[in-house]
């Protein structure tokens, strides 16, 4: 994972764009179609093979139908228990006379990897970044799914079904 130092760096960029997108937050909350909120999730990933939890956040809409959507995911199984800090952006396409959309999107990670060993003193923890890649179907206040594939230092695959408040 050191030798991908330049991209745990540019994961860092994250911070300043999710401070200057805060103050699009009340507008996005308030947004007349209703695109904005907070998700909650849950999956299962690929390489490795896990179980994950996470939410995510309609942030800022960028511009038309192109939000930037900050989140988070903690992953357990295969000895490892995995953090991703995600700063994803997506591009949501309506689904013509349909209460659903269609997005697709992506954005870098900080992945933090936790691999647990027989003695909890053996334990080793690894930060690297990665880029995830997604696609997914939503109703604007209500269920979604999507998957992701991940390059770099994140999960291979994972598939999650949420819900968005």
């Amino acid at each position: 994972m050191i030798k991908n130092r330049w991209l745990v760096r540019s994961c860092f960029l994250l911070i300043p764009l999710a401070t200057i997108a805060l103050p699009a937050m009340a507008q996005s909350s308030s947004n007349a179609n209703g695109q904005g909120g907070i998700g909650v999730l849950v999956g299962v990933s690929a390489a490795p093979d896990q179980v994950y939890f996470g939410a995510n956040f309609m942030a800022a809409k960028v511009a038309s139908n192109f939000w930037f959507r900050p989140g988070g995911e903690v992953g357990f199984g295969d000895s490892h228990t995995l953090v991703s800090l995600n700063g994803e952006f997506i591009y949501l396409v309506d689904i013509h006379k349909s209460p659903w959309s269609a997005y697709f999107g992506g954005g870098p990670a900080l992945i933090i990897d936790t691999t647990h060993n027989d003695a909890p003193a053996n334990n080793t923890t690894n930060v690297g970044g990665g880029f995830n890649f997604l696609a997914g179907i939503r109703k604007s206040k209500g269920l979604f799914s999507e998957i992701k594939v991940g390059v770099i230092d994140a999960p291979e695959f994972k598939f999650g079904i949420g819900y968005t408040f």
